[in-house]
């Protein structure tokens, strides 16, 4: 039967300090698990550039309000394949993406996924529509939940709730039935499942739990086996969308900085906004013809301008979360640098849903919109759908109101349950920038459309100020906003205003679409990013030997008539920290018992370099590495003349390597003696 031991109460760094490894010898005298090379610092293993193991790769954007997929050939690398168009959608919206949104059965089966499960909910008895479980935007819920689990639940909209690693394995099946499709009616060969590479994208601020439970749903829909873990990628959204800018033509991009001279603006900048944005939008049609795009082999024109250390940041403005990502350039390789951690937060798109929604609320009153949502789900559906048509066209120099039809259903709910009308209700309500139409619609004022973006942009902007006002990200030439919500001409007003004349503003052509094309070439190349910066500081706790005055009596353990200090934080990597591809941090353990099956390492994290306990506040427990340790081989018996004896059993040494420089952090371990592969797993998700 295996042990499973807690290091935080069992472990010791030998010889004193933590900076002064002791000998092997030292550390086995003890009876507890020994971290036996405590590496002050990550380093670097050179690992050689590989050719590409695929013949394909298949990227997946799971997005909050819309998703995905685009592949390409490793011998074409050059040509990226875009998703068949999706049948249904809205007027005026390219439908190069599906919505986010999966329809299951009342019996919980899978029934269907983007516009055809939107469009078969819509269609339902309202009656028969109470029992079937759609979800939409569910994406969100991952971000914020703080203790995520495979257990963690998603509620649809008539209120039955369903494990959300079952819902996001479904769409992940689903994406993985169409994708093989369309690659199979390509390729001139016959592909093997393990000929092809997935990548998944997720928002570079997901915690290391988030990031998991993507990689177990992608297990769970057969994208690969876990026994192939290098066969699925996680890329970060904004990392992905500026691996894609590096390719970048001039013609490729509209650039809404205020330089009066160089581009002809107007001083206040809105005449080269209207113009640009028409010609954006030009593009965007013709692209709708096409669904193969050509990349650079190397980089792009736009690349030419930045010299060596240049530095620039990509805005991610998607459905759900807004995402920060600061990069240099290193020439001639053109490889990528992260400047900054990552960061960003709930400022999606859909923030201008929920306060449309308050805003509704505020008129017909709350306990009318809950009860209209649990009892008419498809018509709720249909307003928020009616509402984010207009909410695309909507743009700052607009004079005349948008009209956003209200359904039937809300109507005539309504005067059943208050007694009066619709038209009556917003009359009461005192809200002028709403009137109402006698065709169904609810106008929408210029003013309304402005307060209903105002805070969600203006959190946006806030974020990108206060990252461009600090020190380490100084001296930035360009701002790439991409992502669904940096089409709407609201935020593009909005940050060429505030930023128009202290950078560049690059907007790419097909906006949507940028991430997807990103994702493709990191699989192509995972390699592109050099270095990345730790979100966290990470480490585990240690036993050390005690030293009075130094440390707090409350943390004295006596053992063996030794005096050790528990608790102490044996740091792995400290956030904001450059670590490199390649670069690992290495520590040897040794079993606390002979023929102990099992070690289990409790891994904590905190949001300061500025941890001495893993018991100081702001430390909090988040994950678990597990090494399982074979049958050790036979002890080696002594040879010799007179005296000889057989030798006492050597403690095991087990040497855990960690790697914290790619988009996931990696565990893997030897043991030492035999120089075998010890089974090692990394867990966020079991907390």
């Amino acid at each position: 039967m295996s042990e499973e031991v807690q290091p935080d109460s069992s472990l010791q760094i030998p010889g004193g300090s933590l900076s002064v490894p002791s000998s092997p010898a030292t550390a086995r005298n003890d009876c507890s698990i020994t971290p036996l090379t405590p590496s002050p610092s990550p380093r670097v293993e050179v690992r050689p550039r590989m050719a590409c193991p695929f013949s394909v790769v298949v990227a997946i954007d799971f997005g909050t309000t819309s998703s995905g997929y685009a592949f390409s050939f490793t011998q074409d690398s050059e040509a990226i394949h875009m998703m068949r168009r999706w049948e249904g959608g809205d007027p005026g919206v390219a439908n190069q993406k599906s919505p986010t949104c999966l329809l299951l059965t009342p019996e919980l089966r899978f029934h269907s996924f983007g516009f055809a499960a939107r469009d078969f909910y819509h269609d339902l008895d309202p009656e028969e529509a109470q029992h079937w479980l759609y979800f939409d935007k569910f994406k969100m819920k991952i971000h914020s939940t703080s203790d995520l689990t495979m257990e963690t639940e998603l509620e649809a909209v008539n209120g039955r709730k369903v494990r959300a690693i079952d819902v996001f394995s479904h769409a992940l099946h689903f994406f993985r039935e169409h994708a093989l499709k369309e690659v199979k009616d390509q390729s001139s060969s016959v592909l093997e499942g393990e000929e092809i590479r997935w990548v998944i994208t997720v928002p570079a601020v997901w915690r290391q739990p988030a990031k998991q439970f993507m990689r177990e749903a992608a297990y769970l829909a057969g994208l690969v086996s876990p026994d192939c873990p290098e066969q699925l990628l996680i890329a970060l959204e904004p990392e992905a969308a500026s691996i894609y800018c590096r390719k970048l033509r001039l013609h490729q991009v509209i650039d809404l900085s205020m330089q009066p001279i160089r581009n002809g603006l107007d001083l206040d900048g809105t005449r080269p906004f209207d113009s640009s944005f028409r010609q954006a939008r030009e593009q965007l049609r013709r692209s709708r013809h096409s669904r193969t795009f050509l990349v650079e082999s190397g980089t792009g024109e736009l690349w030419s301008e930045l010299q060596t250390g240049d530095r620039y940041v990509v805005a991610d403005c998607g459905g759900g979360t807004v995402d920060l990502t600061v990069h240099q350039i290193e020439q001639p390789q053109g490889t990528l640098k992260e400047l900054y951690k990552a960061s960003g937060g709930p400022y999606g798109a859909v923030g201008v849903d929920l306060a449309f929604e308050a805003m509704l609320c505020q008129i017909f009153g709350e306990d009318f919109i809950h009860s209209f949502k649990a009892k008419r789900p498809a018509a709720w559906v249909d307003l928020m759908i009616a509402f984010e048509a207009r909410k695309r066209t909507a743009s700052p120099g607009r004079a005349n109101a948008l009209n956003i039809s209200l359904p039937f259903s809300f109507i005539d709910f309504y005067k059943r349950h208050r007694g009066q009308s619709v038209e009556a209700a917003l009359r009461r309500s005192n809200m002028n920038i709403v009137k109402w139409s006698s065709q169904g619609m609810l106008r929408l004022t210029q003013e309304a459309m402005t307060e209903l973006f105002q805070p969600t942009i203006s959190s946006i902007v806030k974020h990108i100020e206060e990252l461009m006002g600090k020190p380490e990200v100084c001296g930035v030439r360009f701002l790439f906003l991409v992502g669904g919500f940096a089409e709407s001409p609201m935020l593009q007003k909005a940050v060429q205003k505030a930023l128009g004349r202290t950078c560049r503003i690059i907007i790419p052509h097909d906006v949507g679409l940028t991430i997807l094309k990103g994702a493709v070439l990191f699989g192509l190349d995972p390699t592109v990013v050099r270095v990345r910066r730790c979100p966290v500081t990470y480490g585990v706790g240690v036993l050390n030997r005690f030293v009075e005055g130094r440390h707090p009596r409350d943390k004295l353990l006596v053992k063996d008539g030794r005096e050790w200090c528990t608790d102490i934080f044996d740091r792995f990597v400290s956030i904001d920290q450059s670590v490199a591809l390649g670069e690992v941090v290495r520590r040897s353990y040794t079993p606390a018992r002979v023929g102990q099956r099992k070690i289990i390492i409790n891994i904590y994290c905190s949001a300061t370099d500025d941890v001495t306990y893993i018991s100081d506040p702001g430390v909090r427990k988040c994950g678990t590495i597990t090494l399982d340790l074979p049958e050790p081989s036979a002890p080696p018996v002594a040879v010799g003349g007179a005296g000889a004896a057989v030798a006492g059993p050597e403690r095991r040494e087990i040497r855990a390597t960690m790697q914290f420089g790619d988009t996931e952090i990696k565990v893997t371990a030897v043991d030492v003696m035999s120089n075998r592969s010890v089974r090692a797993s990394i867990d966020f998700l079991s907390n």
